[in-house]
């Protein structure tokens, strides 16, 4: 394009998917920094820059606001993880990697509101769904057939578990002791 000729024209789709991407990203920097219950619509409002009406066209509840962004990051990270180059060494490390960074931190925000807050716990049910069968698939394709259905969910629930006690941590404590976990865990499933 040389300097006279005019940018190129965003069609509506456009426009509208950008407009949603500011939305949801700027809900998921609020999960994190100020948590569930400063996450009003009014502060996505302000740091996604867009009018009232834009952000409630997309999205006419809080409710529904949260869970689409967290079910946002969620594919976001799954494709990070995905298409990644493979190695052919990947094992069950990845999904502990998974519960980690903001994706974890704003689920745990939702998680905990949820117990709670009946409104949301009633939208995140699909969004968990969601994270269920991404989780499923993503694995599938990573490691084929070397471990079960079972041994997968396991290791979901120990990395969530893993994730919520890493608050209390600090990093270099963190990662020791996730060492150790996980090396014992490998060797549990590797003996099956």
């Amino acid at each position: 394009m040389t300097e006279h000729e005019p940018a190129p024209t965003r069609t509506q789709a456009q426009r509208t998917a950008a407009t949603r991407a500011r939305v949801l990203d700027a809900a998921i920097d609020s999960l994190v920094e100020l948590g569930y219950a400063r996450t009003t619509t009014q502060e996505v409002n302000r740091r996604a820059g867009v009018s009232r009406g834009a952000l409630l066209h997309h999205f006419p509840t809080r409710e529904s606001l949260v869970v689409a962004a967290v079910g946002h990051l969620v594919e976001a990270r799954m494709t990070e993880i995905l298409q990644r180059p493979r190695t052919g060494g990947e094992d069950i490390s990845v999904i502990i990697e998974a519960f980690s960074g903001p994706l974890f931190d704003a689920a745990l925000e939702l998680w905990v509101a949820a117990r709670t807050d009946d409104a949301l716990r009633t939208a995140m049910a699909p969004l968990e769904q969601k994270v269920s069968d991404a989780l499923t698939t993503g694995s599938e394709e990573l490691f084929g057939a070397r471990y079960t259905p079972d041994q997968i969910a396991l290791s979901v629930e120990l990395a969530r578990g893993l994730a919520v006690s890493r608050i209390l941590r600090t990093p270099d404590s963190d990662r020791a002791f996730t060492d150790r976990v996980l090396t014992t865990w490998k060797d549990i499933l590797d003996a099956q």
